[in-house]
């Protein structure tokens, strides 16, 4: 049996600016509490430890600037192709998923689209497959047109398989 070699698609550059967008909102979730909590509840006990008010905010900080720089490395990680009897996705570094669905297996299909994802012009194409463990193969960051052609090539076989 011979192994067909995929090549996949990049997601869409609006997808790393969502995943920029998410990563400074997550960023300043933390960046709050680590300036906030220091100088209102902590300021005496850091003061006897000798520890600057702001060193708390400067680690929340970078560690923002770590999540926003981070999110191009993940979204070079992503890629997906269609086949027509096939869906690949594959993301990760350090631990990489390859997920192939076949049309057959499919359930289910939603295509959707939060506020992000509008504003940048993309969306993300869910399969839900029958089992258990990973029975939803998502796809974020692909175009609305792409996710529905997508959709309507798996809604046509599905119908094709129940005839």
């Amino acid at each position: 049996m011979a192994i067909d070699i995929v090549s996949l698609n990049p997601l869409e550059r609006g997808q790393l600016h969502v995943m920029r967008l998410r990563a400074l909102i997550s960023s300043a979730v933390l960046l709050v509490p680590a300036i906030a909590l220091p100088l209102f509840v902590f300021a005496d006990e850091l003061e006897m430890l000798e520890m600057p008010l702001w060193l708390p905010a400067l680690a929340a900080a970078l560690i923002g600037c770590w999540m926003i720089l981070s999110a191009g490395r993940r979204w070079r990680r992503w890629g997906y192709a269609f086949t027509g009897r096939e869906l690949h996705v594959a993301h990760g570094w350090l631990v990489h998923v390859h997920t192939i669905v076949p049309v057959s297996r499919v359930q289910h299909i939603d295509v959707s689209q939060g506020a992000f994802e509008r504003i940048f012009g993309v969306s993300t194409l869910s399969l839900h497959t029958a089992g258990t463990e990973a029975s939803v193969v998502v796809l974020p960051g692909v175009t609305r047109d792409t996710a529905e052609d997508i959709r309507d090539a798996i809604r046509i076989q599905i119908g094709s398989l129940d005839a």
